[in-house]
């Protein structure tokens, strides 16, 4: 009889520990699903993440050339300002050359002078 309660208690120690299995079994696939789960969405929010830091960066560097060009408007407006400054100087210079010779040469230099300095206020 001891021996028939020894396989008894046996059978039924086997028998809980394969239930235990089972149950530890679903725990672990459950746990497994909600890993993945998890997994997908840490990789979807890095994603999002990596599409919103692209596209900051796209901005951020649109910005810096709308800057760069605006800069470099301004700068070769600026010169060619200045070169056209730079030639109304030159041609002024030589219409006040052209009007010393013809002065020199001119009896009435007073009305010769009053002519090139308007012609160069003109230029």
């Amino acid at each position: 009889m001891i021996g028939q309660k020894k396989i008894a208690d046996g059978l039924a120690a086997a028998d809980k520990a394969k239930a235990d299995l089972v149950a530890v079994e679903r725990r672990v696939q459950d746990e497994l699903v909600k890993a993945k789960d998890v997994a997908s969405d840490v990789r979807s929010s890095a994603e999002k993440q990596g599409a919103t830091l692209i596209e900051e960066a796209r901005a951020e560097a649109a910005r810096l050339i709308a800057q760069a060009r605006e800069a470099a408007e301004a700068e070769a407006g600026a010169a060619m300002q200045r070169a056209r400054d730079s030639l109304r100087e030159e041609v002024a210079a030589l219409a006040v050359k052209g009007a010393q010779q013809i002065l020199s040469r001119e009896i009435n230099a007073q009305a010769h002078a009053e002519l090139l300095a308007n012609l160069k206020k003109e230029l």
